[in-house]
């Protein structure tokens, strides 16, 4: 039971931020000025990971602000379609639903193009959060984006207040997106603000030469992201597979060796198969 007497639901991860829409280019590596045309995709990491949760059998839900735009109600449609629960969504009248434009150019690197200034879920407010949904996550899963600008700023951090004094753990996937702050060094300062709050930790290798300053890749260096705080910290590192770190002791994974077709959200397929983990085994983290 939460503290407030509302009941938990042992199993519920619920997710919080944007939702936007992705264009990616009808042809693989080029450049978006190069794109002869662009395929409409649903998009934003905390959403993304949402759904994964659901298609693995979990129970999840969203809480964010969407445009009231076709856009927008694409977006709650396709959650609703993917067994995603859309109680925590608003709309907003005034703001359209964000866009991105993304690409995989022939280096291999991904390009962004986003528009948003304001975007719908920019102006989340903190009095505008469903927080009988929050009180009753087993797990509250954010990233970094929300962080940017105010309001959102407020209520992201309303939200992880609540759910952390309901007992819910909090997971954290930073998802840089350099294009989106104000310079690199707010980017760094805001995300490691809320560092020292989270339970489960989760970074890209890129993240961790980004935060750390480093430039190498190992555990002396992942590291020093460690907080007494943490429960679990994840480097992930593409086709390397990734690598975690607990109080105790720390490992490595291999990864499935697959025919790459696109990377985007594969980090957010990873957060999600491991939140479903820990919500029907939480031993695993009696570590």
């Amino acid at each position: 039971m939460a503290p407030n007497g509302v009941a938990s639901d042992d199993t519920l991860i619920v997710s919080f931020g944007e939702m936007l829409i992705d264009f990616v280019p009808t042809v693989s590596g080029v450049s978006l000025a190069e794109a002869p045309g662009f395929l409409k995709a649903p998009g934003g990491a905390p959403a993304n990971v949402a759904i994964a949760v659901s298609r693995l059998g979990g129970k999840a839900s969203f809480v964010g602000k969407l445009g009231d735009d076709e856009f927008g109600h694409m977006l709650a449609d396709i959650l609703k379609q993917n067994g995603v629960s859309g109680d925590g969504i608003l709309f907003h009248e005034g703001a359209r639903t964000a866009l991105a434009f993304v690409t995989l150019r022939a280096d291999g690197e991904r390009e962004f193009i986003f528009y948003r200034n304001p975007s719908a879920d920019m102006l989340l407010k903190p009095e505008e959060l469903n927080l009988d949904l929050i009180r009753s996550a087993k797990v509250f899963h954010y990233g970094s984006i929300s962080l940017i600008v105010e309001p959102c700023r407020s209520g992201h951090l309303k939200a992880m207040e609540v759910a952390k004094e309901s007992g819910a753990l909090l997971s954290y996937d930073p998802n840089l997106r350099l294009p989106l702050w104000p310079s690199a060094d707010e980017a760094r300062k805001q995300i490691l603000s809320i560092w020292d709050k989270a339970d489960i930790i989760k970074v890209s290798d890129v993240e961790l030469e980004f935060l750390t300053g480093s430039d190498k890749i190992d555990d002396e260096t992942a590291m020093k992201l460690w907080r007494p705080n943490l429960t679990l910290l994840l480097v992930t590192l593409g086709e390397k597979g990734s690598r975690y770190y607990t109080k105790n002791f720390h490992g490595a994974v291999d990864a499935y060796h697959v025919k790459s077709v696109d990377t985007t959200g594969a980090g957010d397929s990873f957060v999600g198969a491991l939140l479903c983990k820990i919500v029907h085994d939480p031993t695993i983290l009696d570590i």
